[in-house]
């Protein structure tokens, strides 16, 4: 154990490579923000019932590797000041009625974005008790963004195709 010590003390951090095509969507993407509204994207992020995996990738877009930040994507606590409410998981019973008041407290215009299979129509929770459906059975969705869970980079892009 304390040769393993040394060693990590010694050796020189092994970062994981940046590849192109992660951040390929990224500085077109800051582009279109910057047209489309003239100053960051505010995405107000909903779990209506998931299992979370769409929120680690999510999680991901704001750690150093992706920094959606300097694209001028920032995650906001208050529908309010959103542009965008991203929606993951299935809408259960019990959060219907509050997807429902956010979307109606954020300014217009908004965009709705179904992130992940669940999203998009109940996924592998579909004809569950609890469940309605996906977010189209609550709100009009202008973007499906398909996956279990989209990785980063697939959100990225669909973001990027939303705003052109």
């Amino acid at each position: 154990m304390f040769r393993f010590l040394l060693e990590s003390l010694v050796r020189r951090p092994l970062p994981e490579p940046l590849s192109p095509l992660d951040l390929e969507p990224g500085a077109e993407l800051a582009g279109a923000i910057r047209r489309r509204l003239g100053r960051s994207l505010a995405i107000r992020e909903v779990d209506a019932g998931s299992c979370n995996g769409c929120e680690l990738e999510i999680h991901a877009l704001e750690n150093p590797y992706y920094d959606a930040e300097r694209f001028g994507i920032r995650f906001v606590a208050s529908p309010r000041h959103a542009d965008m409410l991203m929606v993951t998981g299935p809408v259960t019973h019990n959060m219907r009625e509050a997807l429902q008041r956010s979307y109606d407290a954020m300014p217009a215009p908004k965009w709705v974005v179904a992130l992940g299979d669940c999203a998009k129509d109940g996924g592998c929770f579909a004809g569950s008790y609890a469940v309605v459906g996906g977010v189209e059975a609550v709100l009009p969705v202008d973007l499906q963004i398909p996956g279990c869970p989209p990785p980063p980079a697939k959100i990225l892009s669909a973001l990027l195709t939303l705003l052109r």
